[in-house]
């Protein structure tokens, strides 16, 4: 029972100083997305920001939309 006396404000303590480090850690700015910009230019979102006027329609005349994957070209080594 006298282990307890000893553990309780061990692990107190201990919880402590991991909270602190967390605070720390955060207004330090470790937890700061520093990729999300970089990948976040490369989305094309500012269609709504074009005029109608100037929009350009990148689809071909067959109207079917794009997959959005490269089509693999066909491979005549067999």
């Amino acid at each position: 029972m006298e282990i307890v006396y000893l553990l309780v404000p061990v692990t107190l303590l201990l919880v402590g100083v991991g909270v602190a480090v967390f605070a720390w850690a955060v207004k330090s700015g470790q937890y700061d997305d520093l990729e999300g910009p970089a990948h976040r230019i490369l989305y094309d979102d500012d269609e709504d920001l074009i005029p109608e006027e100037s929009r350009v329609d990148h689809r071909s005349d067959d109207s079917r939309p794009h997959s959005g994957q490269d089509d693999e070209p066909e491979r005549h080594d067999r």
